[in-house]
């Protein structure tokens, strides 16, 4: 179970990353303009997003494996078009595709470790899982540089094929009893305004940069998802089945502020990954698979530590680890922030471990701490809500400091980002946006760790200790 739900952790964040690094090729192959790459992005994150919420709660009724698995089928189609694209419209397509299946794995793979491991091992078995997460993030760019290197740009979306067909084997033998009876059903009014307020906010927030930020179409979209965000509350208020909780977030501050703490340290940490990787290939002049090697230094660090936080974490409690983390993200950023002209690999490298060691040190225990604040019935849910904060946070993330990193680029400059541009085009300018942008990013982090102090203690919600499935569906 913990292995089938690290696969899954890992196929969907990787195709977040991946495709960083191969804009260039992609915007050359494909004709894609500036819009298009954005929409090949954000359309990934925001189906994904979509999916999340409604599948948590559909897992909790009808089995989170029998949605896991659905899940992998569904990425794996979603890759398969991608792959075979002729022009941007089909890849955009693939790409929202793939997101729903991406949803679908991340809603169940917290629920299904939390529910096989009691609480006193739950926190270094999450942590594996947060570990193939962060990897999947991280090693992209190197994974989208080596394939684009040895192939084509195919290759970063048909390579998902054969890891599908493995996570499928892998969970063959694997059987749950069906969670609850009686017909799975969603709240169909709590779906709908949910669902326009993610579009509402992600399209505006990504598409914030290119229309400008006081543009009719971008208030519009705010301002939409904003009243659909209200509608949602009311909603699920008034409703005898809501699609989620919201009671709990009031009952449990660790809930809560746990949920909160994680959007920030996305919000923070993310536009590193995806910044870094710009800068890597636009100022220093990397080629793909170079920049893919710088990144994988931070992926190494994250996936020591998060198995070794969610372990301790265990032990000792997650409050003093996740706002620990926070800080030493913080500490990275300030590094990056730093960075001299010429882009030494050493102080570069300094600032990505530091916040590879954060990302390691925060998720783990609080995963672990907001997984064990649920209820176990609702397992499903918290897990989509937990991805629901990471989807936001590298929303927010590319959104907010992609556009103090690019502010002083221009059209040209925007075009480099896709493979359009002379070289060299704006990497002075690029250069002074990105440190910019990581002292944002470092404030972040250092809210989101005060966040971090003031969720208390509180153990975690009752419940009565379940083996996991077996080959036939009993105890195993």
């Amino acid at each position: 179970m913990l292995l089938i739900a690290g696969l899954g952790a890992f196929m969907g964040p990787i195709d977040v990353t991946v495709v960083a690094v191969a804009l260039p090729a992609l915007g050359d192959a494909l004709g894609l303009s500036f819009s298009g790459a954005l929409w090949v992005q954000a359309g990934y994150l925001l189906s994904y997003a979509l999916a999340l919420i409604p599948v948590g709660r559909l897992a909790d009724q009808w089995g989170r494996l029998r949605v896991w698995r659905l899940g992998v089928l569904v990425f794996a189609l979603g890759s398969l078009g991608a792959g075979l694209a002729t022009g941007p419209e089909v890849l955009i397509v693939s790409r929202l595709v793939q997101g729903v299946g991406g949803g679908m794995l991340a809603a169940t793979a917290a629920a299904l470790v939390s529910a096989a491991y009691p609480p006193q091992r739950r926190g270094q078995a999450l942590g594996l899982t947060i570990m193939a997460i962060y990897l999947g993030l991280s090693v992209g760019p190197l994974v989208g540089g080596l394939l684009i290197e040895v192939a084509d740009w195919r290759a970063i979306f048909l390579v998902n094929l054969p890891v599908a067909a493995v996570a499928l084997l892998v969970a063959a033998p694997l059987h749950e009893p069906r969670p609850r009876a009686g017909r799975p059903s969603l709240d169909p009014p709590g779906t709908i305004t949910l669902g326009g307020a993610l579009v509402g906010l992600l399209v505006g927030v990504s598409f914030g940069p290119l229309w400008g930020w006081s543009s009719s179409r971008v208030t519009a979209l705010l301002a939409g998802g904003a009243v659909a965000a209200a509608l949602f509350v009311v909603t699920q208020s008034r409703g005898r089945a809501p699609l989620l909780d919201l009671g709990l977030f009031r009952r449990s501050r660790l809930y809560a502020l746990g949920n909160l703490a994680a959007l920030l340290n996305y919000t923070a940490a993310f536009g590193c990954i995806a910044l870094t990787a710009v800068l890597c290939e636009v100022v220093a002049g990397y080629r793909p698979i170079e920049t893919g090697l710088v990144l994988v230094g931070q992926a190494g660090v994250m996936a020591v530590v998060a198995p070794l936080a969610g372990r301790l974490s265990d032990t000792i409690g997650s409050r003093a680890l996740a706002s620990g983390g926070m800080v030493v993200i913080a500490a990275g950023l300030i590094v990056l922030a730093l960075l001299p002209a010429g882009v030494p690999l050493a102080h570069l490298l300094a600032g990505l471990v530091l916040v590879g060691a954060g990302m390691g040190l925060f998720s783990s225990p609080n995963t672990a701490a907001v997984m064990g604040a649920a209820p176990r019935d609702d397992y499903g849910v918290a897990s989509a809500v937990l991805a629901l904060m990471r989807t936001l946070g590298q929303s927010f993330s590319l959104a907010v400091l992609g556009s103090i990193a690019a502010a002083s680029l221009g059209p040209a400059g925007a075009d480099v980002l896709v493979g359009a541009g002379a070289p060299g085009t704006g990497a002075e300018e690029y250069l002074d946006g990105y440190r910019a942008a990581m002292a944002v990013a470092a404030t972040i982090a250092l809210i989101g760790a005060a966040l971090s102090l003031g969720r208390g203690r509180r153990a975690e919600v009752p419940h009565v200790a379940l083996p996991p499935p077996g080959p036939t569906g009993g105890p195993g």
